[in-house]
């Protein structure tokens, strides 16, 4: 079997923040493949404003490197489970994998869940354990973590032989030696690691072309662009070729460009071999998972799978009574041709229409992947309304089953029976109990994902803070009953149109937490904080202190307010209930009823009462 031993294909692996797009940004600037007019910025690979802003990765990118007269591509993957659809489809692309790990935090909930995407490939592992230089560093333990979560999730003797290499990215530094003493300022080690353990791909390129698509990409000037790997053959720029769709169909079209990757470029390039990473244009219907043949030579490949959405929920045309003043956006065909884009390249994503034009059913693998279209969007200038998010369920073998995800908490000792009461009540069940002997304790869980929307705020209050908690999706199981989701406590409701005053504020402050601003323009019906009990409050927030010309004996004392909290979108969208919406805005986010009025919303309360008790 031939080989092209002058290439390797390789993602780069991690759960969130174990320092992947760090070490990109290394091997990129130490292999010397960027021009000297190239100045690579900080977590260079996180190209979207909130990309950079949160440091995670969204979105799979590709680069490729020269070492040793060899061509590196490699990806880097998001660690979230949200953005999973991406990390499933970029194991098809390569040969091998870097696991990093971080050197205190070891093994962890994303860790696990890229690591089993990996071994279920049969893809080549090398560990990098990351951050060797902090002070808190257990490398030896690390390893043994991650050994163990190998031999959980059933690798074979090969994938078991993994190599080790320890680096602090940061620094630009790595060795073979779990000493940080021992660490060398290059990263020599990691490349010489993918080289000598990497499989390079095989060589059959004078065989029928299939070139599959794993991750799109889009733009103004050519439209759709796929980007996946050439399994077999050859494609050349001008090529008459066939698309395979997944529905069956076959369409014609010529290879107008073909794109390479070097540095942070992508390079246009003539012909493509088997093993080659490249970006195809010209095929304006292409999709996830569909392949390239030649016309006289239809072979495809098998199809890629992606897992299903989780979690939904309703995307609606903003109807406040501020409709329409901040956004540039704000028409039902302005949304929906934007929801459309987004499925262009988020093949994760589902839009389905309802019964109404003005209301959207959007589906995807968990809060954050929806919060971060949402953000998107607003930034984009435009006007929206989205209700409380809800879990998706699946009939299985006959069987209604709903979405459980695998919860890991790090908490200091003193909060852990607090934590173990509320996930309790929550339906989860505690799986496992390490306590580190420093004071700090790691609790797992199995929960079900309707009973941790909306957890993380009580869950941060709970821990004081000091709280770490990450999960990703582990199964779809038999639904629980009697589980009671959504916030415990009511909401404070404004009975009024007008601006919020420090004096109503003063006076509103004893009944709860206000999430509004003196001079902040509210409506009636609009959210503007939470009840210490668990009834919902119609407040008047615009009321101003009635002026007199009798001066009190201890004269005007200056009002002071306590510094109202204001809600983050995700914290908005954990907050709702299903009789309320979260308007979003380029400017503002506010919270609602669904009914604004307070006489509709008790009658149809009530009415909602009398059916459920008939």
């Amino acid at each position: 079997m031939k080989l092209r031993e002058d290439i390797r294909n390789v993602a780069i692996i991690a759960h969130v923040d174990h320092g992947k797009t760090t070490l990109v940004d290394e091997l990129l600037k130490q292999s010397n493949t960027l021009d000297g007019h190239q100045q690579l910025q900080e977590r260079a690979m996180d190209s979207g404003d909130i990309e950079k802003e949160r440091g995670i990765t969204i979105l799979a990118k590709n680069t490729a490197i020269n070492y040793n007269g060899k061509h590196i591509n490699i990806l880097d993957t998001p660690g979230h489970a949200d953005f999973g659809g991406e990390v499933e489809r970029i194991m098809k692309m390569v040969d091998g994998v870097i696991l990093v790990v971080d050197a205190y935090e070891g093994t962890m909930p994303q860790t696990r869940f890229v690591l089993k995407k990996a071994l279920e490939q049969k893809l080549t592992p090398i560990v990098v354990v990351n951050k060797i230089d902090k002070a808190t560093a257990r490398p030896a333990e690390v390893i043994d973590e991650v050994l163990e979560l190998f031999i959980e999730l059933g690798a074979d003797d090969e994938q078991l032989e993994f190599p080790v290499v320890y680096a602090a990215a940061v620094n630009g530094t790595s060795s073979l030696s779990d000493d940080p003493a021992d660490q060398e300022p290059t990263m020599n080690y990691i490349y010489d690691a993918i080289l000598e353990h990497i499989p390079a791909p095989v060589d059959n390129s004078d065989e029928p072309l299939q070139f599959q698509v794993s991750l799109l990409d889009y733009n103004d000037y050519v439209g759709r662009i796929g980007i996946g790997r050439v399994f077999r053959g050859t494609m050349r720029v001008g090529d008459q070729v066939a698309l395979m769709k997944l529905d069956g169909e076959v369409k014609k079209f010529r290879v107008t460009k073909l794109l390479g990757f070097l540095g942070l470029e992508r390079v246009e390039i003539q012909e493509a071999k088997a093993g080659d990473l490249i970006a195809v244009s010209g095929m304006e219907d292409i999709f996830v998972g569909e392949t390239v043949t030649p016309v006289d030579h239809q072979d495809a490949l098998p199809v890629l799978h992606i897992d299903e959405p989780t979690l939904q929920m309703t995307f609606l045309v903003n109807n406040s009574p501020f409709a329409g003043r901040e956004g540039k956006h704000v028409t039902a065909r302005k949304i929906e041709e934007r929801l459309s884009n987004q499925l262009q390249t988020d093949v994760s994503l589902k839009v389905e229409p309802t019964d109404s034009p003005d209301k959207w059913i959007v589906s995807g693998r968990g809060e954050l992947h929806l919060s971060i279209l949402i953000e998107n969007m607003r930034r984009e200038g435009f006007e929206l309304q989205v209700s409380r998010p809800s879990v998706i369920y699946r009939d299985v073998d006959g069987v209604l089953c709903e979405p459980f995800e695998r919860v890991q908490i790090d908490t200091p000792e003193e909060y852990m029976g607090g934590v173990i009461e509320s996930l309790g009540q929550r339906k989860a069940e505690m799986q496992d109990m390490i306590n580190n002997g420093n004071g700090q304790v790691r609790l797992i869980f199995q929960a079900p994902a309707r009973g941790l929307i909306g957890y993380s705020t009580e869950f941060m209050s709970l821990t004081r803070g000091y709280g770490i908690m990450n999960h990703t999706f582990d199964s779809y199981l038999p639904v629980i009953s009697g589980l009671q989701t959504g916030r415990r406590n009511g909401a404070l409701v404004s009975i009024d149109q007008g601006k919020a005053t420090t004096y109503s504020i003063m006076s509103i402050e004893e009944r709860g937490t206000v999430y509004v601003e003196p001079g902040t323009e509210v409506y009636e019906g609009m959210i503007i904080g939470q009840n210490s009990r668990e009834n919902d409050l119609g407040v008047n927030i615009t009321k101003a202190k009635q002026m007199t010309n009798v001066r009190s004996a201890n004269k005007d004392q200056t009002a002071v307010i306590k510094r109202p909290k204001i809600l983050t979108l995700e914290e908005s969208l954990q907050f709702l209930n299903d009789d309320e919406y979260c308007e979003v805005t380029p400017e503002s986010i506010r919270l609602r009823k669904q009914v604004l009025n307070k006489a509709e919303r008790e009658k149809a309360a009530k009415k909602k009462k009398t059916a459920s008790n008939s």
